[in-house]
């Protein structure tokens, strides 16, 4: 899987960009395709924002041809990058439900 991290209003730090890495890599093994890419966008959606959910955490992975997007905002960055990661799992999840179902009724 290659994942591109890119980083607005923020640093992206050796510790984050494996954080993401991490996260984001778990995503392979609900997938048979190796050829896989997510783009990860990580930061602050201005830099005159304090309070409330002050980082943002998106997602994008393309699997032949379909297009898996997540987006969430939260006062922790790495609880965000989490939640973007648990979304893209689920829309994994029923997509191969919806594939596993129609192969089912193709068969009979």
């Amino acid at each position: 899987m290659k994942i591109n991290i890119f980083a607005k209003n923020i640093k992206l730090t050796e510790a984050l960009e494996e954080f993401v890495e991490m996260k984001i890599g778990t995503l392979q093994k609900y997938l048979r395709d190796k050829n896989i890419e997510a783009r990860v966008e990580i930061g602050k959606p201005s830099k005159h924002h304090h309070s409330g959910p002050v980082f943002y955490a998106e997602g994008n992975l393309k699997v032949k041809g379909k297009l898996f997007r997540a987006t969430c905002n939260h006062e922790d960055l790495r609880l965000a990058i989490t939640q973007v990661k648990d979304e893209l799992q689920m829309q994994i999840q029923k997509f191969k439900d919806k594939v596993n179902t129609s192969r089912r009724s193709k068969t009979k």
